[in-house]
Parts: C-alpha cells; sequence; structure tokens
C-alpha cells in the first residue's frame, strides 16, 4: 500500500491528529479536508490494533461520494471500507456490519440509532470505534445527531466508562452562532470545539501554497432595481385587505404584507382561532399565510408562479366548505381568479430579478463554452419554478443551457439526486437547480458558477455555496434586489467570515491550560443544561394524562382522539391504535417511496371524513407485514388539554407522554377481538 501525498498545509493541519489527539481540521471548501482525513485513518488503521473507523455524514449522498472518491480508492485494496445508508440491509444489523468492517461510512443518525438499540443486532458502542471523523461537523450543536453522539461521548468520558475514539473533525467554518462581535464569536467556537471535545486547527505556515491551491471565485453582486409597477402583487394585497375587514373587529392585523414578519402574525393568529375555537380567526389566518407566501414567491419569481401556488392551495379547498367563512374565503379567490391571471401573463411587469439572472448566466453559457453551474435558491417551490422557467427559455437554450434539478429527501428520490449530480459530472446536465440540500459536500470540479438567489442564509451556508465553484476562474454571484434583505444579509455574511477568522485566531493564541479550562467550563454547563432539560422535558411531556387530552382535526376542529390513543413505534412513527379512528379518515393515493425498510412500508394518504373538510392527517404505515395503522403528524392536529386548546409543530412538544408500541400485544388484542 502507497502511502498518500498530501501538501504541506494538509501535513501541517493533521500533525497533532497524528499523535492521537482530538483536533478539528478547519480548512476551506475544495482545500481536501476528506483527504488529509483518509490521510489520518490510514496510519491510525496501521498502528492502532484492532483498529475501527467510522466516518459520520450529514447525508446519504456525501457518504456515497467520500466512499467512492476517497476512502475505498485509497483505502479499499487493504482494508474493508463500507458506505451504511438508511435503505441498506446492513443498518438492521450495525454490530456485525461494524465487526466485519475497518471504516464504515454512515449517516450520524444511523449510529445514534445503534448507539440506542435496545436489539442485540444493531447496538455497538463508542467502545468499539477507534477513530471517529465528523464531516461538517459545525452542525455539532443543539440538538443534532451529531451532538446527540458527542453528549454520549462526553458521558462516558466524566465516568470513565471503557474506551473512547479519536475525534477528527472536518469544516469549512465553525461560524459564529449569529454572534457579531469577536467576545461571543470567540465563544461559539470554543462551544463547538468543547461539543466535539477537540481543539481547532488550521494552516499557520502554509496560508500561500493555500492560497495558491485553493483560490476564490470572482464575487459580483447582481443587484436590480425593484419593479416600478407590480398589478399583479397589488391586486393580491387588495384580496388580503379584504380578508381584513371580513375579520374586523375580531383581529387588528398590520399591512407588512409579503415580509416574514407578517408570516409570524398570521401563524399568531392562527393559533389563537385554535385556542378560542374560533373557525373565522383559524382560517382567515391560513388563508392570509398563502397570499403572503404568493407575494413572497412573485418578489422572487414570475408573477405566473405565484398564481400557480394560489391555484394550487384553491384547488384542494373545493371541497373543504364547511361554513360561512370557508365559502367567503373561496369565493374571493374565485371572483379574483381571471383578473389575477391577466396580470400575471401581462410581459409588461416581468420580475427583473430573473431578467438579471438570464443575463448571468448567457454570461457565462454559450454553445462554444464549457460550462457548470449551479443556482441556489431558497424553497422547493422555487427550485421547480426555475427549471420550469429555465425549460422554457428558447434564449438559454440556445445557450446550451441543460437543466437539472437537486432537492432534499422529502421531494426527491435519492435515486433521482443521483443520477442528476452524476449527469452534472458528465456533462449532459451543465446547470444545476438546487436547495441548500447541495451546499454541502457537492464536488464537481468542473464547476465554474454558483449563483444564490433570493436567499437568506448565515454565512456558512454562503461560505459552503461558494466553495461548490471548484474550477480555475470561476464566479460567484448574488441576485438580489437593491436594498433588500439578501442584499444586507450577503454584506453581513462577509464581515461574519472575516469574525469567524478572528475568533479562530485568538483561540489559537490561547495557552494550552486556557484553552482546556475554558473546554472543560463549557462542558460542564452543557451537561449542567442537558440534565436541566431533560428534567423540563420530562416534566413537560407528562404535564397530563395522555387520556385527559384530546387530539382535533385542525381544520374542522372537530374532536377525533385521545392522547391514549396514540403510540410509538420504533422511535419515530406516532401510530393511533384505536381502530374506531379508522371510520373517521378516507384513503387516498398510496405514498411510493425509492427504498425499502425491514419493518414497515408507508400505504395510503388518510384525511379527515368529517363533513366535508378533507384535512390530510398522515398516511397508513403497515408494520412488519401485519399491523396497518394509521400514522398520524401532529402538525395537522390541535390539542385540548384541561387547561385549554393549544397546537403544536412537532411530535417532542406534546405535553402528555406517549408509550412505545408493543407489537405482540397489538397481535394478541386483535386475535382476541376475531375470535368474538
Amino acid at each position: 500500500m502507497s502511502d498518500l501525498v498530501l501538501y504541506e498545509y494538509q501535513k501541517e493541519v493533521v500533525q497533532r491528529a497524528l499523535r492521537g489527539e482530538n483536533i478539528i481540521v478547519w480548512l476551506p471548501t475544495g482545500a481536501g479536508k476528506t483527504r488529509a482525513a483518509v490521510y489520518v485513518a490510514q496510519k491510525h488503521l496501521k498502528t492502532t490494533k484492532v483498529a475501527k473507523v467510522v466516518v459520520l455524514v450529514t447525508t446519504v449522498h456525501l457518504a456515497k461520494q467520500h466512499y467512492s472518491k476517497e476512502f475505498f480508492p485509497h483505502l479499499g485494496r487493504d482494508y474493508a471500507v463500507k458506505v451504511v445508508s438508511s435503505d441498506s440491509e446492513e443498518k438492521d444489523f450495525m454490530r456485525a456490519t461494524l465487526s466485519g468492517t475497518d471504516v464504515l461510512i454512515c449517516t450520524a443518525q444511523i449510529l445514534l440509532n445503534a448507539l440506542g438499540s435496545d436489539e442485540e443486532a444493531k447496538r455497538v458502542e463508542l467502545s468499539d470505534v477507534t477513530l471517529l471523523v465528523v464531516d461538517e461537523c459545525h452542525h455539532t450543536r443543539k440538538e443534532t445527531a451529531y451532538n446527540k453522539i458527542m453528549r454520549l461521548y462526553l458521558e462516558k468520558k466524566t465516568s470513565g466508562d471503557g474506551r473512547l475514539p479519536q475525534v477528527l473533525g472536518l469544516t469549512a467554518s465553525p461560524g459564529t452562532g449569529g454572534a457579531k462581535y469577536l467576545e461571543k464569536a470567540v465563544e461559539h467556537v470554543l462551544q463547538i470545539c468543547a461539543n466535539l471535545d477537540c481543539a481547532i486547527v488550521s494552516t499557520q505556515n502554509f496560508t500561500e501554497e493555500l492560497n495558491a491551491k485553493v483560490p476564490r471565485p470572482h464575487k459580483t453582486f447582481e443587484i436590480v432595481e425593484k419593479r416600478k409597477q407590480d398589478p399583479f402583487g397589488d391586486h393580491v394585497q387588495l384580496l388580503m385587505r379584504r380578508i381584513h375587514r371580513f375579520l374586523e373587529p375580531l383581529a387588528d392585523l398590520p399591512n407588512e404584507f409579503g415580509t416574514q414578519e407578517y408570516e409570524g402574525d398570521v401563524v399568531a393568529l392562527r393559533n389563537r382561532g385554535v385556542r378560542e375555537c374560533n373557525r373565522r380567526l383559524q382560517q382567515c389566518a391560513i388563508h392570509l399565510r398563502e397570499y403572503n407566501e404568493a407575494l413572497l414567491v412573485n418578489d422572487t419569481l414570475q408573477s405566473k408562479d405565484s398564481l400557480d401556488s394560489l391555484e394550487d392551495f384553491y384547488g384542494g379547498r373545493e371541497k373543504a366548505v364547511l361554513d360561512d367563512t370557508d365559502r367567503f374565503l373561496l369565493d374571493l379567490f374565485r371572483e379574483n381568479r381571471s383578473k389575477m391571471r391577466t396580470l400575471a401573463a401581462d410581459p409588461l411587469f416581468e420580475n427583473p430579478k430573473m431578467t438579471q439572472l438570464e443575463t448571468t448566466l448567457l454570461r457565462h453559457f454559450s454553445p462554444n463554452v464549457k460550462s457548470r453551474g449551479i443556482v441556489f435558491s431558497k424553497t422547493r417551490k422555487s427550485t421547480r419554478c426555475l427549471h420550469r422557467w429555465v425549460l422554457d427559455n428558447h434564449v438559454l437554450h440556445l445557450a446550451g443551457v441543460k437543466p437539472a434539478i437537486i432537492m432534499g429527501s422529502a421531494a426527491m428520490t435519492q435515486h433521482d439526486r443521483d443520477d442528476a449530480i452524476r449527469n452534472f459530472h458528465q456533462g449532459s446536465v451543465n446547470l444545476l437547480l438546487a436547495t441548500s440540500v447541495a451546499e454541502e459536500g457537492l464536488d464537481v470540479p468542473q464547476c465554474n458558477l454558483v449563483v444564490r438567489y433570493g436567499l437568506l442564509t448565515n454565512e456558512i451556508a454562503q461560505q459552503q455555496a461558494s466553495g461548490r465553484a471548484r474550477a480555475r476562474d470561476s464566479h460567484y454571484s448574488l441576485i438580489a434586489r437593491r436594498g433588500g434583505p439578501e442584499e444586507r444579509r450577503e454584506s453581513l455574511n462577509t464581515y461574519l467570515e472575516g469574525l469567524t477568522a478572528e475568533a479562530v485566531d485568538r483561540i489559537h493564541r490561547m495557552s494550552p491550560e486556557e484553552f482546556d479550562t475554558k473546554i472543560a467550563e463549557l462542558q460542564e454547563q452543557s451537561a449542567a443544561c442537558g440534565r436541566t432539560a431533560a428534567v423540563r422535558r420530562a416534566e413537560k411531556n407528562g404535564r397530563y394524562s395522555a387520556d385527559s387530552v384530546r387530539l382535533l382535526c385542525s381544520n374542522c376542529l372537530t374532536p377525533v382522539a385521545r392522547g391514549s390513543d396514540i403510540q410509538l413505534v420504533e422511535k419515530t412513527h406516532y401510530v393511533n391504535v384505536n381502530p374506531d379512528f379508522k371510520s373517521l379518515y378516507n384513503k387516498g393515493d398510496r405514498i411510493i417511496l425509492d427504498k425499502t425498510f425491514e419493518d414497515w412500508d408507508l400505504g395510503c394518504i388518510i384525511t379527515c371524513n368529517i363533513d366535508n373538510c378533507n384535512k390530510q392527517w398522515g398516511s397508513e404505515l403497515q408494520y412488519r407485514k401485519v399491523a396497518l395503522l394509521p400514522n398520524v403528524a401532529i402538525k395537522h392536529f390541535a390539542l385540548e388539554t384541561p387547561d385549554g386548546r393549544t397546537t403544536v409543530k412537532n411530535w417532542k412538544d406534546i405535553p402528555f407522554s406517549v408509550e412505545d408500541f408493543s407489537f405482540s400485544e397489538y397481535c394478541l388484542k386483535n386475535c382476541a377481538d376475531l375470535l368474538d
């Protein structure tokens, strides 16, 4: 086996790791952090008895990319290297999988599930691992899978319970955690170090070589003026004011239409409607939020895209008329649909951002130029709209632009994502329209253009997106309205990027004793906060008995279940085990997944069948090919507690405890019912 060859700056940053220390390697995107990690892993495998290297990543794509591009090519001849993803059978017997491999690459959630598993075949221990590589380790904070794993690590370290792996973190930016001043930024970076039990290392002596190897892309701000006239947007605001008048005197909302602040106001109004059992407040808030979203779409895309989003929303409500409020809201849209279609189709009022995007793309694409570009957009909806716009754009077609979409797992199968990325590598696709899912780790050396379009993100995401431009003489463009939030945020991110560097430099200048003292203090504080949070969660989850809480359909506000009807399958799926619940819903289309699971599969979408409600509740889940259970999403329900009504977005926030599902008890009960 021939040793890997590293650049001098890579050798410098891994020296402490080669001595067995826990470190975070901080290098910019494209500088070869993964190659440096492979080098450390190779030396570790050579020198450590019964070595087991586990590489943690944030996405399935990154797991496969690290396997195929780095770890297997350099280590696969001499060591057993395996990648395990959510659709791999190996995840269901992780103990044997880890035992039979030298290097295991997986998403953090898979390792976390294995560490907490009650099943012997699945369970592994941190003491089974000798080197833990944490890719994109700036995610080791709050309630991420990375941080939950490292909490287990620190608990074992504090108690002296068994051998612990060496930790090697990799990041292009630890960020500032929202801090805008140096002291707070230093505190944030130290907290990341404390969470990972690592020091942070960057090149000190070979910055010239690093800058030559990883040149930064040319950065331009493509700033456009606001639409001089926007009759479509004006008409949407007119309808919103009509709804405001319909609500008087029940509510007094501000007229800051088309802003995130207004969205927060109408969400609060919806929750108030649920608490007060007032459908007028609740439903008007839901419709106002859709109109506000349409204004946000109109600001970024074409007016017809905005209208399409409204028509999709109202198309699903044609059969959901329950009272006069529903009739007013539906009639308001119907009466104005024709007018909005006419306004949306008028080419005189094109969005200047779209015009600028076309100009930017044409600057880099032509039939004789082999460009590769990525356009990052905020939402799945905007990404789809941009893709359709590029496909329909005759000028871009003549310039040789061949687009494809990249989105997260909720909107796109892993197979389709892999196909799009492979085609981008090969050149049959030369423009990716992507959400933030592609900001981290997408490695295409030929990519010479990155465009951020309608995005408000932090400095880490900005640096990650910029780092996708890997080719020499590449370009990074921001398209934004003059004085708009995107322009302001981009300027702030540039400042925060410099602040991060200052914070790391301050940490480098600490004495080892000062650094160790700070890390120990932060770890103790985190442990104390974790204990307090666990107590509070237990108190909150046990605030009411499950039988005293009722679940109401969030649309018609009809009581449909009790908290005691809900049980938890495999620590993931919240199902209603009351057989009477099945009479309250209709079955819709079957959900088709691009992967299979050992014990369960999703069935049909389920919707409320009370009157004309048709509110989606979730889907049926088939467990072990025997139990067909309604798998419900709590965001589609309101909670009626002894102290009043409320709403929660996630199951973790419910104020009652949920029992684990017992398959054997379910089978016994249902067999008894059949016998009766």
